[in-house]
């Protein structure tokens, strides 16, 4: 028997939004697109999408809400003061794919608890690059009720490459936030190295041709490397961030603290500070040479 096609809402079409939303409409998927600036908006209507002038419209529309945007205030914010949650229609279900850390996922799950129990909320955080997203190959730490994963696989399977099923709500927030604990430390540790390397005379270019034959070697130190080799500091995933995420580590540990984690934050905050939140997190490496 035919099924009648899903309606996607995407709210937040910043990096891994966009990309999410293209990736959406490729696969033939109903798609509308939100996001506070028109500017970004706009674009996708010439893609097939439709443009909603509010968060309210756009969720009318949805079976499916996709929330990608910066941290959990700014899921609230569009859930509850732009009136999505609201909104939405009756059994919908909400795909929280914002990195927002344990803490945040709970305030959503209460929101959802105390305003609309019959919306099926996901608890799924993507991993992956800027082309992971345009390509439809990221990876989701999802998360939520088991008898509801056929009714999100069409989505998931259209802008991920890989989904990894952990278990309740909430789960994915934790898995996310210990796979950016490791990304920062290997940013913090390809930073160290290269600063280290220049103080003895050596080009990033060797240090790029001692890891990429060796057991360090992976697709994305090689591709930060080649970029920090470029100069080329344009955010993947930014500086400002990653470090909100390594904070949301450091909040969430309840079994002792994380003290080389908490050294990095504060190096990487004065990264932040001295004009380095914009740039790619691999900007590290410039605030270690003393640029500006």
């Amino acid at each position: 028997m035919a099924t009648d096609p899903i309606h996607v809402g995407v709210f937040g079409l910043g990096t891994m939004g966009a990309g999410m939303a293209r990736s959406l409409l490729r696969e033939g998927i109903e798609t509308v697109v939100w996001d506070r600036s028109r500017e970004r908006s706009q674009p996708f209507a010439a893609l097939g999408a439709t443009v909603a002038a509010t968060a309210e419209i756009a969720a009318k529309q949805s079976d499916v809400a996709i929330t990608m945007v910066t941290d959990a205030d700014a899921v609230l914010a569009v859930a509850d003061e732009h009136n999505m949650l609201a909104a939405l229609p009756m059994n919908a279900t909400w795909l929280q794919m914002s990195t927002i850390g344990v803490a945040g996922f709970d305030r959503v799950a209460q929101l959802v608890d105390a305003t609309r129990p019959d919306v099926a909320v996901f608890d799924a955080p993507v991993s992956g690059t800027k082309g992971n997203a345009e390509a439809g190959q990221l990876t989701i730490f999802a998360s939520g009720p088991d008898d509801q994963r056929d009714s999100v696989r069409q989505v998931f399977d259209a802008i991920a490459g890989r989904t990894i099923w952990l278990g309740p709500a909430g789960l994915g927030s934790g898995l996310k936030l210990v796979n950016n604990l490791m990304l920062a430390f290997v940013v913090e540790g390809m930073s160290e190295a290269i600063s280290l390397a220049h103080s003895v005379g050596l080009t990033t270019e060797a240090v790029i041709q001692a890891i990429g034959v060796g057991p360090l070697a992976s697709p994305y130190t090689t591709a930060k490397l080649e970029r920090i080799a470029r100069n080329d500091y344009d955010p993947e995933f930014s500086l400002s961030l990653a470090l909100k995420d390594v904070h949301l580590a450091l909040d969430t540990a309840v079994y002792g603290e994380l003290p080389t984690l908490a050294s990095l934050a504060r190096e990487w905050q004065y990264a932040k500070d001295r004009g380095f939140g914009s740039q790619d997190v691999t900007a590290v490496v410039r605030a270690l040479a003393g640029s500006s």
